[in-house]
């Protein structure tokens, strides 16, 4: 039988984060000592108030088909959470809900993007923007955010990118690999161009619950009426609830991109995991405190490691504002150890060192490598004392 792929699949690059999770984590069960700094999921249990309404919602027969889009319920939870935190207001026809913050993001590309359309990704990027992008036939359009801006790009950049085959941007804040933050000020700036070029803006916000040092999330559609009306809102319970494997994300935009989502997930997944769902109502609607708690306990873990982390020679790195991640441009130790990029380094870190980062370059960010602090104080001081170790060890006055 003749075999060959489709076409569209010949241009993904494979996931960096999980071929590193999965490399530690099959040196684990070998029996090796492995520190694992490469996941991005929280390392606490989901709240107890989550698991009791799901097992209940079992108990209850409500193991069946939901709507395509989610329960009314979720919907509504989802709407009261907006309003709560944002003070923005959306009805149900405007939110969908899918199978985690990614599979929303997919089926999103999927109904907004033609062939050849383009859509800006500011790097350091989350590794499936670019690939999801691709399979939907799209065009990813990258620009730089350095380290001088704070691994942020500035509505300058965003405007000089567009072109008539833009289709969005995409903002992601807090940022996944950075940890960094737009102000209010940076994203009404961004806002402002939009307005100008006319473009959607995609705002991925499943960190928005991890900010440190007091400040407070600041979504760009409430920012205007007409930044609201242009931004399509990612998030989901993944990262503020720890809640990623029970996959659990929405949007909320504009209706008509809503109703296409709908419509494509009907052919696609039928509904989002029906317990799930009722996890996440209970998720939105009940108390909150052991999100703050989480919240607290990252802070604590940033502040701790921070220090040990920017006092590895040849590292370089910014503190990070939010999330859950750092991200050390490691150029002066990749030249004094002797290594030609971030994934030699990154390999050899964890084969020698038995430490597990991800190398930047799956973020387009060819001098980096991200390390998350979603793991014990006592883990993460080990990973960073034996990396330390390890450069010590290679480096060459």
């Amino acid at each position: 039988m003749r075999k060959q792929l489709a076409s569209r699949v010949n241009t993904l690059s494979p996931s960096t984060t999980l071929a590193i999770t999965a490399k530690a984590k099959e040196m684990k069960t070998a029996g090796i000592d492995i520190v694992g700094l490469g996941a991005g999921e929280p390392d606490f249990n989901t709240p107890e108030n989550i698991l009791q309404a799901a097992y209940q919602s079992m108990k209850d027969g409500k193991t069946k088909y939901t709507p395509s889009g989610g329960l009314p319920e979720l919907k509504d939870a989802i709407i009261a959470k907006l309003k709560r935190d944002q003070e923005l207001t959306y009805a149900r026809n405007e939110i969908m809900v899918g199978v985690g913050a990614k599979h929303v993001l997919f089926t999103l590309f999927q109904v907004l993007l033609d062939k050849g359309d383009e859509v800006i990704i500011p790097s350091p990027y989350w590794v499936s923007y670019p690939e999801q992008v691709k399979l939907a036939e799209g065009v990813p359009v990258y620009i730089e955010g350095t380290a001088a801006e704070q691994f942020k790009v500035t509505a300058k950049q965003i405007g000089d990118a567009v072109t008539e085959k833009t289709k969005a941007v995409i903002i992601n804040s807090p940022g996944n690999p950075t940890g960094m933050i737009y102000t209010k000020e940076e994203l009404q700036e961004i806002a402002d161009v939009c307005r100008e070029k006319d473009i959607w803006i995609i705002s991925d916000e499943i960190y928005e619950k991890l900010v440190y040092e007091g400040r407070k999330h600041v979504s760009i559609a409430q920012l205007s009426d007409d930044a609201k009306e242009r931004t399509l809102i990612i998030n989901g319970v993944s990262k503020s609830h720890s809640m990623t494997g029970w996959r659990i994300g929405y949007i909320a935009g504009d209706a008509e991109v809503v109703s296409a989502m709908t419509n494509l997930a009907s052919h696609s997944t039928s509904n989002p995991v029906t317990t799930s769902q009722f996890a996440a109502i209970e998720a939105y609607n009940g108390p909150q405190d052991t999100v703050e708690m989480m919240r607290k306990d990252f802070e604590s873990r940033l502040n701790q490691a921070y220090p040990k982390l920017a006092a590895i020679p040849g590292f370089h790195v910014l503190k990070p504002q939010g999330a859950f991640y750092f991200l050390p441009d490691v150029t002066e130790a990749l030249e004094k150890t002797g290594y030609d990029t971030v994934d030699d380094f990154a390999q050899a870190l964890l084969m020698e060192a038995n430490v597990a980062v991800i190398p930047g370059s799956g973020f387009g960010s060819a001098t980096t490598i991200r390390l998350s602090y979603a793991t014990s104080i006592e883990q993460l001081e080990k990973g960073i004392d034996r990396i330390e170790k390890f450069v010590k060890e290679h480096w060459k006055a």
